[in-house]
């Protein structure tokens, strides 16, 4: 799957954006560098094993272990104290990142409860899109009866391109169901 996403990306999307932008060389053509994929469980700092849930759920949505990610500071008004985990973060490279993208828009995006299409205005100005989903069931690998507690996750596609017109083409025409 992840690899006839990738043929794609060489054998049409590249082609139509170095047509349509009239690049000199072949260098410039944008392409999808990283994906991230977020998700901050405030919950923690009560409940430990919580982190241990969604590091399963992240391993199983994207084939890969998350790294932990821990406060910085201390905040006394949200009961946090430096160290402490508070979120978990996978970036996805590769094989991997196409394998999940294929997935993304064309298995869980269409569970996505009335589903019109992603915000074509989330992008941050130099090149990448971030989006954010509300419930880790839209993923087929997740089972319903095994999670403990809805969450949801950031999900940010890094680009090399340069303007976000060309982003948002390269991620148009690698298959991102963008509302008209």
């Amino acid at each position: 799957m992840a690899a006839r996403l990738k043929e794609t990306y060489l054998k049409e999307v590249a082609p139509a954006l170095m047509k349509k932008y009239e690049y000199k060389s072949v260098m410039q053509i944008p392409k999808l560098d990283k994906i991230v994929i977020n998700v901050g469980c405030g919950e923690a700092r009560d409940n430990p094993k919580v982190v241990d849930a969604i590091v399963s759920d992240v391993m199983q949505i994207t084939g890969q272990k998350p790294v932990l990610c821990k406060a910085k500071k201390s905040v006394a008004n949200f009961k946090l104290r430096e160290g402490m985990t508070i979120g978990v973060k996978v970036t996805l490279r590769g094989e991997r990142m196409y394998e999940f993208l294929d997935r993304l828009f064309n298995l869980a995006l269409p569970r996505v409860r009335d589903f019109r299409g992603i915000n074509p205005d989330s992008f941050d100005g130099r090149g990448n899109y971030s989006m954010g989903l509300k419930e880790q069931l839209v993923f087929p690998e997740i089972d319903y009866d095994k999670i403990d507690k809805v969450r949801g996750m950031d999900i940010c596609f890094v680009t090399t391109a340069k303007t976000d017109e060309e982003a948002r083409e390269l991620l148009a025409l690698m298959g991102a169901p963008f509302t008209k």
